[in-house]
């Protein structure tokens, strides 16, 4: 298994309760995880667990244990940890730290001790998994919100990690981009197998990409399925104030047939309603 994580608990300073409480899970490599939950859900403090951020650089009372192919990843340095999982945050500005896009990619191998040649393999292989090789000239300062984001999951990928994490990245994102980053990570997922894992309230998005579903709420894993399972569950996920995917919604109201499956994205919903007045 790639990540274990086992009775994991942490609580932040000063914090009334804990931020996670008893969390247990396991990913697979390969994987296409889509996590969601109400705001304090602990969502963004599970990512951080993931990736080292909790305990070196986070303080706070944790518990339990993340393991990365075997590794535990409280024993590591987030350098190390970041061989093998890239991060990129909800707000692309607070990541970029370079003047222009090359040079932003580039930085994360050039620090890690690549060679020349090597590094600049990794800018140009990473540029065009995500689409953005025509970004490569450009400054960071006049790109578009998801043309940044683009690059900041470009910069995480020539890293070549193993395990993608991203904590809400289309947040501050429009229609357009929100839907250019998630093809970026479909295409990952289905072409490099690339493990991801996102927090997201887009559900939509969610169901249309991810292969899993995990709902968290006060801390805990709610729920955790194929997301047909999960949105199925509708009355409990608006009791904690989750968004069911609007195709999902609809067919619940009108009433499904036995046996019939619950439609999550647009393609499945037209199915669906043809078939329904086809009846």
């Amino acid at each position: 298994m790639l990540i274990t994580v086992e009775n994991l608990s942490f609580a932040y300073p000063r914090g009334e309760r804990e931020a996670l409480a008893g969390i247990g899970l396991k990913i697979a490599a390969g994987e296409f995880v889509g996590i969601t939950g109400p705001a304090g859900a602990g969502k963004s403090t599970l990512l951080a667990c993931l990736n080292g951020i909790i305990p070196n650089l986070q303080p706070g009372r944790l518990e339990g244990r993340v393991l990365l192919d075997g590794w535990e990843v409280g024993r590591q340095t987030v350098a190390q940890t970041a061989e093998t999982v890239g991060t990129v945050l909800q707000d692309p500005e607070s990541q970029l730290i370079c003047a222009d896009v090359e040079e932003e990619v580039t930085f994360g191998p050039r620090h890690a001790g690549c060679e020349e040649a090597e590094t600049a393999e990794r800018v140009e292989e990473a540029l065009a998994m995500v689409g953005a090789a025509h970004l490569r000239r450009r400054t960071t300062a006049s790109l578009s919100g998801g043309e940044k984001q683009r690059v900041a999951i470009a910069a995480a990928l020539a890293m070549r990690p193993r395990v993608l994490v991203l904590d809400e990245p289309t947040a501050e994102l429009d229609p357009v981009g929100t839907e250019e980053i998630f093809r970026v990570l479909g295409r990952l997922h289905r072409e490099r197998g690339m493990t991801v894992i996102i927090a997201e309230q887009k559900t939509s998005h969610l169901a249309r990409h991810a292969g899993r579903i995990m709902v968290l709420y006060a801390g805990r894993v709610l729920m955790d399925g194929a997301p047909r399972a999960v949105f199925a569950r509708q009355k409990e996920l608006s009791r904690v104030g989750v968004a069911v995917p609007p195709v999902a919604r609809l067919a619940a109201g009108l009433g499904l047939a036995p046996g019939e499956e619950l439609p999550l994205t647009v393609a499945e919903g037209e199915n669906w309603v043809r078939r329904r007045l086809g009846r």
